[in-house]
């Protein structure tokens, strides 16, 4: 599989612009009544666990941004079959999925990222992420409120659509994130990171890089963080495990709580936090050298957001 990615040079300030919004059109009209997608022809023809191809089903808002990579299979003929899972978490599995066109050779390794249905709870501090979002229509925000069935589902459609757009915007700015192909419900279909055998990138946490490698991976995150800063973001939840290491390129994962720092008032405190989880870790690896210390990472980054 080639990757699609590279780093960008630091970017100038641009607040205000080419900004997302977690509540997007597409959102609101997908829970606008209180229905849920019937899937139940998907399969139709198929052999057991496999699916048509959802690509002629997403709008073009739910598709991820133009041009899109080589790799992408858009063929309405393409079947796409689930060959297991690569990671669980805390609001949802994500699972390893072969998209191919029968008998073409045509095919590509992507990863689905599966919202937990409404009878999980979803994530925890909830209302720090969100502070400063909004909810569109009234009789949505009650259901949320209260926590309704109704509500449940809709807190997972938002969680998976503010992943999606903060996946669409990061990557036209340029950041190293999966690039995402389509969003479906709650299921978000994007780049695989790994090995075309299926081999999945490993974590930072478990790729433990050394030396020059080390202060390689070290300045492509602080180029990351410092860009997403400068443009009003802080990820928001940065550790070791959200980071993935392929052949020696950083690659940012696990989007969905992205902070607006500009109208979060704990805006400064996710700069810092983001900052300080990834630059202790960089630390006790024996991190020398490179352009920002671990120490005047949180400071550099209120810096740039100018908070």
């Amino acid at each position: 599989m080639r990757d699609v990615y590279s780093s960008g040079n630091f970017v100038a300030r641009t607040r205000g612009k080419n900004r997302f919004d977690a509540d997007d059109i597409v959102f609101e009209k997908r829970y606008q009544h209180d229905t849920e997608w019937d899937l139940s022809d998907a399969s139709d023809g198929l052999p057991e666990g496999d699916r048509w191809s959802t690509w002629d089903s997403a709008a073009p808002l739910e598709r991820g941004p133009l041009p899109h990579p080589e790799w992408v299979v858009t063929d309405l003929g393409a079947v796409d079959t689930e060959l297991g899972i690569l990671k669980t978490g805390k609001e949802g599995d994500v699972f390893l999925i072969r998209r191919s066109v029968p008998g073409t050779g045509i095919e590509t390794l992507m990863a689905a990222k599966r919202y937990r249905s409404s009878e999980h709870k979803m994530f925890h501090r909830d209302a720090g992420y969100t502070e400063g979002r909004q909810v569109a229509e009234s009789r949505m925000q009650r259901a949320v409120a209260n926590k309704s069935e109704f509500g449940r589902k809709v807190i997972a459609g938002q969680w998976a659509m503010s992943e999606f757009n903060a996946l669409k915007t990061c990557h036209q700015w340029g950041l190293p994130v999966p690039y995402p192909v389509q969003i479906s419900d709650t299921e978000i279909l994007m780049e695989f990171i790994g090995e075309p055998d299926g081999t999945a990138a490993p974590r930072l946490a478990n790729a433990r890089p050394e030396g020059a490698e080390l202060v390689s991976v070290w300045e492509q995150l602080v180029e990351a963080l410092v860009t997403l800063a400068q443009r009003g973001y802080a990820h928001g939840d940065l550790s070791p495990y959200n980071l993935l290491v392929h052949h020696g390129r950083l690659v940012i994962i696990d989007l969905p709580q992205i902070v607006d720092v500009v109208v979060n008032p704990q805006g400064a405190e996710f700069l810092a936090r983001d900052a300080r989880n990834v630059g202790t870790w960089f630390a006790a690896r024996g991190l020398s050298g490179g352009s920002v210390t671990p120490d005047d990472l949180p400071e550099l980054l209120r810096r740039e957001a100018g908070r």
